[in-house]
């Protein structure tokens, strides 16, 4: 029981040194892009129709090098921002395995094997847009995202905030006063301090944008204009580490709880058949919870007992959705979508590798 306990222990703590530089790469890179880049711009150049879109959202992986931990961060801006869900879902998907590292580490794992380190970022892409075309389709995704993103979403929509269900914000109602709620404020602006959070965030965001930020009308230095960004850049950072390190924490300790208790003997022993193998690994990879950029040497290990579709379900299925990456995405999702996700990723990762293991194994 000890020695479970102990390899339990290990594994958790594996997983989280392992996760929280890319994560808080994500984060950073979030910041960056809510404060120092026209999201506007960037997301006006994305084309409206949803397959292109989600094609797009899904290839933009390839200038932002993070796994399923950083992506996370980064498709909650885009949604907030005003991106279509073609894109933002795109570029969840694919970003962990569609990007120059976990590429350059798949073709070091299986330099014999290149077809299997193209087929992974073809199906990835594939998965990704079909999935991203399909959320497309929901006109208004904010009852299906949590309270803060559908918030900024009806923000940067233009869309009036009566239009969010009451019940689905009663959580974050403001207490009778804003200094007892935890989390970070402005101090120092006109009226009561203000919490920060999305909706506060876009505000003096805008202000600062168009050099107001000091509340009295009068445009700010440059230098100073400089450093309110800066500042802001800082909260926002300590922000969302707060709240996807949390989740980071628990979803770590789950996948670690699991992978000690999970009888892997019999996972391994389903291996040779082009069915099971495919769906044995479906499962080791939603379990592992490894990070995409060091998850294809894990796969290599089985190189020698599964069929190579069963190790392309895993590299694909993996750094889609896992444990881990189930719990940083409920930052996003509701439960439904994300089982929408699940299942629907999942068939398409299955349709895909069955027929590569029927076709040339």
């Amino acid at each position: 029981m000890m020695n479970q306990v102990h390899n339990a222990f290990t594994l958790f703590m594996s997983l989280l040194v392992e996760a929280l530089p890319f994560l808080l790469l994500g984060v950073l890179f979030s910041s960056a892009l809510l404060l120092f880049v026209d999201e506007t711009k960037l997301l006006s150049s994305i084309p409206r129709n949803p397959v292109l879109g989600a094609l797009i959202g899904s290839s933009i992986g390839f200038l932002f090098p993070v796994c399923e931990c950083g992506n996370v961060p980064v498709a909650r801006r885009l949604l907030m921002q005003g991106a279509s869900p073609s894109v933002a879902i795109g570029f969840l998907l694919a970003a962990p395995t569609v990007n120059p590292i976990v590429i350059w580490s798949t073709w070091t794992a299986f330099r014999d094997q290149p077809e299997l380190v193209v087929l992974r970022v073809v199906f990835s892409l594939a998965i990704a847009t079909i999935i991203g075309s399909i959320f497309s389709l929901q006109k208004d995704l904010t009852p299906f995202v949590q309270p803060m993103v559908a918030r900024a979403m009806a923000q940067s929509s233009g869309a009036k905030s009566d239009k969010i269900r009451t019940q689905d914000l009663s959580s974050d109602a403001p207490l009778s006063s804003p200094l007892l709620q935890s989390g970070t404020f402005l101090l120092g602006t006109p009226g009561s301090p203000q919490r920060l959070d999305a909706t506060t965030m876009e505000t003096v965001l805008l202000a600062s944008k168009a050099g107001n930020f000091g509340g009295a009308g009068a445009a700010l230095p440059g230098d100073r204009l400089f450093s309110q960004r800066l500042r802001l850049f800082v909260e926002n950072v300590m922000a969302e580490l707060r709240e996807l390190g949390g989740v980071l924490v628990f979803g770590s300790a789950i996948a670690a709880i699991i992978q000690v208790a999970a009888p892997r003997d019999l996972i391994i022993s389903l291996g040779q058949g082009p069915v099971t193998s495919i769906i044995a690994m479906l499962v080791l990879g939603a379990v592992v919870s490894i990070c995409s950029t060091v998850d294809a040497f894990f796969a290599l290990s089985f190189a020698s007992t599964f069929t190579t579709g069963s190790l392309l379900a895993f590299l694909v299925f993996g750094p889609m959705i896992d444990i881990k990456g189930i719990g940083l995405m409920m930052s996003i999702f509701k439960v439904k979508p994300l089982v929408y996700l699940f299942l629907i990723s999942g068939q398409l990762t299955f349709l895909l590798t069955l027929a590569y293991n029927l076709k040339f194994s």
